[in-house]
């Protein structure tokens, strides 16, 4: 069979994350690596509900392509909410 990747793809070092993520799938296994927080704790159906929200109000623009800084209705909920709490 013919190799698919280029040569230089048989010395290319393992990824130690991925590996070490490959760790977590065993249900034996309580990580306390940072980012791999309780699945059972995210929000899930309230995640979900502000998808369908935000698709149904506005879906062909937040689908698109944009400035780095972000979905400016978002971006401007966000400084007005922090206003009202802090100031």
């Amino acid at each position: 069979m013919k190799n698919l990747f280029a040569d230089s793809m048989a010395t290319t070092h393992k990824s130690f994350i991925r590996e070490i993520l490959k760790v977590t799938l065993d249900s034996n296994v309580i990580s306390f690596a940072g980012g791999l927080p309780n699945p059972k704790l995210f929000p899930v159906k309230e995640l979900a509900d502000a998808c369908l929200k935000v698709l149904q109000e506005d879906g062909e623009n937040v689908l698109q392509y944009s400035t780095t800084e972000g979905y400016l209705p978002l971006r401007e909920y966000i400084a007005e909410r922090y206003f009202v709490k802090r100031g």
